[in-house]
Order: structure tokens, then C-alpha cells, then sequence
């Protein structure tokens, strides 16, 4: 089984290959019982999170689709780590707002200059949304590092659950 990367990329996926069937590592994700994770399954994807006294504002869940390969009897997993559905919306959210804001002060911005008309405001303005912008993505770094011990820790977990 490979191990996380020590640099965790947004959203990092993996897949391993097992010679397990499938409906055999559902039936274990579905006995898991620990105390600060919880596991909840649709069809054959697992989710795991922490459940709330666990959580913080940066906590990851783990996605895992577990797919069987009925030729051979065995299974492959597809996992992904994100951040909480919510969170990841909100930041989206703010990114698209800059984005839109960016483009119409720049159109304003342009206009001003075509026209002989002063730009200064629109200029300041498109600088200070590239200095929001890059807030948001060292906001997100410090997330990211505040998050990686529970990552590793739903991963471990996952080999644990995987492994029995």
C-alpha cells in the first residue's frame, strides 16, 4: 500500500489495489466503531469524518469508492481528502466573488482610460483584490497544515480497517 506524499496537495487522491473483494472491505468500513471518527456508507462509497467534539474548522473527511473487479475477486479503491463540503463551498464561493469583481473593475478600469478619465481608485482597487486573493490562499496553507494530523489520521485508520 503506498503512503501519503509528505506534501499534501489540495484535494490529494490515491487508489490502491487490493485482492480482497469488495463487499468484504464494506463490511469492515461498516463494523468500524471508533471513538472520534465516524463512517458512513452509500452504495460503495464510504465516507469518514470526525465526528463533532473531534472537529475543528479545518478538519478533512476522507471519500473512499470501493470497486469491485469481478474478474479476478479483487477490489480497487479510490480515495479522496477534502475539506468539510461547507467550508470548501464558502471558499469557492469568495474565489468566484474576486474573480467577477476583479473583471468588472478592471472593465471599469479600461473605460476610465479610454476615456481620458481618472484610474487610480479602479488600479487600487484590482490591487487590493490580488492582496485578498492571496490572503485566501495562505488562509488555506494554514488550514491545510492545521488539518494534516487528522488527515493522517483518517488514513491510518482507513489501512487499519483495510488490513483486519
Amino acid at each position: 500500500m503506498k503512503t501519503l506524499p509528505n506534501t499534501i496537495v489540495l484535494r490529494p487522491r490515491f487508489q490502491l489495489d487490493l485482492d480482497t473483494s469488495a463487499e468484504t472491505l464494506l463490511a469492515n468500513f461498516e463494523n468500524l466503531d471508533p471513538l472520534a471518527i465516524t463512517c458512513k456508507r452509500m452504495d460503495e462509497h464510504v465516507f469518514l469524518k470526525f465526528k463533532p467534539n473531534e472537529h475543528h474548522f479545518w478538519s478533512p473527511q476522507l471519500h473512499l469508492e470501493i470497486v469491485a473487479n469481478e474478474e479476478k475477486n479483487s477490489s480497487t479503491i479510490y480515495g479522496v481528502f477534502g475539506p468539510n463540503p461547507t467550508l470548501w463551498t464558502f471558499f469557492m464561493f469568495l474565489h468566484f466573488g474576486i474573480a467577477t469583481l476583479f473583471i468588472v473593475v478592471s472593465i471599469w478600469a479600461y473605460s476610465s482610460f479610454a476615456l481620458h478619465k481618472p484610474y487610480g481608485l479602479q488600479v487600487g482597487l484590482m490591487v487590493l483584490m490580488i492582496v485578498f486573493w492571496f490572503s485566501f490562499y495562505a488562509f488555506g496553507r494554514v488550514g491545510k497544515q492545521k488539518g494534516r494530523p487528522q488527515m493522517q489520521e483518517l488514513y491510518d485508520l482507513m489501512e487499519e480497517t483495510l488490513n483486519k
